[in-house]
């Protein structure tokens, strides 16, 4: 994928690869060593995730333009890149003209979003997010733990798991324990 958005910036006169990087450390060393005007980054990563990459990368260079790259339109990844500083977010199955364009636009000061990726975003606001603790168990479930095992791994008792279960179920509007990790999944809320 990174070949074939490298080889796409090369073929366009007003745009010049300055470097590519194969992970998050490497992303932001080399950052650090070319300063690009704009940065396409991937939210998943082999060794740092892409949020937290972009995190540190703008903590040093406040004025980094960073755009998101992911196939996946999880609302709360989205909410996270933007609230950590990101300018743009754009799908791996975005038309490469439509990338150029917003490659563009990020670099002439806007923020961008794919209007499909927006509507998703739209769609869950207003919404009770999940606590921390709640999302600690559900990504606890999503390894395949039972509440017994929850409990022991997190150091609380299986009553107050239950009641973790119970409210983040409500919270996702889902009917059992399998939806609810199918949905965090969807959403963005916990990665396997």
């Amino acid at each position: 994928m990174r070949e074939g958005i490298a080889a796409i910036i090369k073929n366009e006169s007003d745009m010049f690869l300055v470097a590519e990087a194969s992970s998050g450390r490497e992303a932001m060393e080399f950052f650090r060593e070319h300063r690009p005007d704009i940065t396409l980054m991937d939210i998943r990563l082999p060794d740092v995730d892409g949020i937290d990459a972009l995190i540190a990368i703008r903590t040093e260079f406040a004025d980094a333009r960073i755009i998101m790259l992911t196939t996946f339109e999880g609302d709360v990844d989205i909410q996270r890149a933007f609230e950590a500083g990101a300018q743009g977010y754009m799908l791996k199955s975005m038309p490469r003209k439509q990338l150029l364009e917003m490659i563009r636009k990020v670099h002439s000061g806007s923020k961008q979003i794919p209007p499909e990726v927006a509507a998703h975003l739209v769609e869950h606001m207003g919404e009770e997010s999940l606590s921390r603790r709640e999302i600690e168990v559900l990504q606890k479930i999503a390894e395949g733990n039972r509440n017994a095992d929850v409990a022991t791994l997190l150091f609380i008792s299986e009553e107050t798991v239950k009641g973790h279960v119970k409210h983040l179920m409500e919270k996702l509007g889902a009917s059992d324990r399998t939806e609810a990790v199918t949905l965090a999944i969807r959403r963005g809320i916990i990665h396997i």
